[in-house]
């Protein structure tokens, strides 16, 4: 492997590792501040002892996400200082302001929160935890404002060969991240949903079995999982709306992105949606390829037509070579690709089934959610094993979602790691080779870091999937603290639970 390839390969192991806590965060912070608030409204015990229980895994969650997203930001300056250099006028002040959320205000309210408990009125102390819910939505908004900008350059114009930032509001109000973020956030939501499904019906098949516990903890665990359940096909129903919308977009704004997403080599009128492909989907002229094809469902996906034309690789691949050029510069920094033609077809295994992976395993995830609900109605609990079992593997459905749909999204627009922009709501002539942003490094420095990055996180996973098993078998018993006694004089409306 080249310095080009190590750089990838770090960059995507610890960003998809990082994108595991990041949705469970957001998906757990929103639902536990639910949660308060319901206690905050209603005085009901199973409330707290919900709040209590969900808290302490979503503080696990986030403490583990602090700790793996700072090297996040490092990795810029790291192995892709060229990139740096040429998108910092507009990349840094999303990062920027993603920074004064993340550090400041999640923080400072989790902080709160956490050690206010009986130092702080009820509602003071609810308000901190949607503070800090909000804030993690915000911070995710500025994360995918950046990203956007690099599918969808707006905002700046060429100076000395440079962008240079003219709006802010116009990286905000980008088309792109306004598809993006629903169906991210959406995402985040199935994810939390699961995780209360998973874990709360195994602590009720477990409870009902073996007919122990306190009967208030067997409605902590119900509870939590008709709301995980509610939550989770909601937010599918949030991802598929949000999905289709952007789909639509990126056959306007990446069209090879989708076209490979499809395996559709020759352009079509009207163009069918492949279902399942088999045979050799990585060569480009895809004669070995059979695909089993809805008639027309890829133009009514791409324009709401069903005979509208959609382009296909070969067609594709001409256009961006008389746009963009065949060949790579011939610039010494670009090693052995200098002068070498380019090949602006992504993985064609990868995005096609990245893109497949992303919808079935979100399909599964809702799914289960659904089966979950209509077993355990009117107070049903099951007793056979594989209640427990199915409802645990769904926790990781998804999980697999979000991971294979980031694959397909930033693999997809290969070989470029900033998109050229077709459409005319952008700017014309910002782009940029993934080969030009890599830092001028050895292969044995990445190789390196790729090397105790990955050995670190590693590590990191152990760690967390220990302590969220810890705390998880534990139940409501082990989050709970003992009920302290009340100080006459002190106001009525301070909690009376220590954290």
């Amino acid at each position: 492997m080249d310095v080009l390839d190590l750089a990838r390969w770090q960059f995507g192991i610890t960003t998809v590792y990082h994108f595991l806590m990041v949705p469970l965060t957001i998906g757990l912070g929103v639902l536990v501040a639910g949660m308060q608030t319901a206690w905050v409204r209603t005085g009901k015990l199973k409330y707290l002892r919900m709040t209590k229980f969900w808290g302490k895994l979503m503080l696990v969650n986030f403490a583990m996400g602090v700790v793996t997203g700072i090297v996040q930001e490092f990795q810029f300056g790291m192995s892709w200082s060229a990139y740096s250099r040429f998108v910092g006028d507009v990349f840094g002040a999303p990062l920027a302001m993603e920074g004064l959320v993340a550090f400041f205000v999640e923080s400072t309210f989790l902080g709160l929160w956490i050690f206010g408990w009986d130092r702080l009125s009820k509602r003071v102390h609810l308000a901190c935890i949607w503070a800090f819910s909000l804030a993690t939505i915000a911070s995710a908004y500025f994360i995918l404002a950046a990203n956007s900008w690099m599918q969808h350059p707006v905002g700046a114009e060429i100076v000395d060969g440079q962008p240079r930032l003219t709006s802010i509001w116009a990286v905000f109000g980008n088309s792109t991240v306004l598809a993006a973020f629903p169906h991210a956030i959406a995402g985040a939501f199935a994810v939390g949903g699961a995780f209360l499904v998973g874990i709360a019906a195994w602590h009720l098949w477990r409870k009902h079995r073996d007919n122990t516990g306190d009967p208030a903890d067997r409605e902590v665990w119900r509870g939590s999982l008709r709301l995980g359940g509610w939550v989770g096909l909601v937010a599918f129903l949030g991802v598929a709306i949000s999905g289709d919308f952007q789909g639509k977009l990126m056959f306007e704004q990446q069209p090879m992105k989708m076209a490979a997403a499809e395996a559709l080599c020759h352009t079509e009128q009207p163009a069918s949606f492949s279902v399942f492909a088999y045979g050799d989907v990585s060569q480009p002229d895809c004669e070995s390829v059979k695909s089993l094809t809805v008639p027309a469902l890829l133009s009514f996906l791409a324009h709401n037509d069903f005979t509208t034309e959609v382009k296909g690789i070969e067609d594709l691949r001409e256009e961006y070579g008389e746009k963009y050029g065949t060949h790579y510069p011939d610039d010494p920094r670009l090693g052995e690709l200098a002068g070498q033609p380019v090949d602006y077809v992504p993985n064609l295994p990868v995005t096609y089934w990245g893109f497949r992976l992303m919808i079935g395993f979100g399909a599964l995830a809702a799914g289960a959610a659904a089966f979950v609900l209509w077993v355990t109605r009117k107070g049903r609990v099951p007793r056979t094993k594989w209640f427990p079992r199915l409802a645990l593997a769904g926790i990781a459905t998804p999980f697999l979602a979000n991971s294979f749909g980031w694959i397909f999204t930033e693999m997809g627009r290969q070989p470029f790691v900033v998109v050229p922009n077709p459409n005319p709501s952008g700017v014309d002539g910002v782009w940029m080779y993934t080969a030009q942003g890599v830092s001028g490094l050895t292969v044995g420095e990445v190789l390196t870091s790729l090397i105790v990055l990955t050995a670190l996180y590693g590590g990191l996973a152990v760690v967390e999937f220990f302590l969220l098993r810890r705390y998880a078998r534990a139940g409501v018993e082990g989050v709970m603290p003992p009920e302290k006694p009340k100080d006459p004089d002190e106001p009525s409306d301070k909690l009376t639970f220590a954290y």
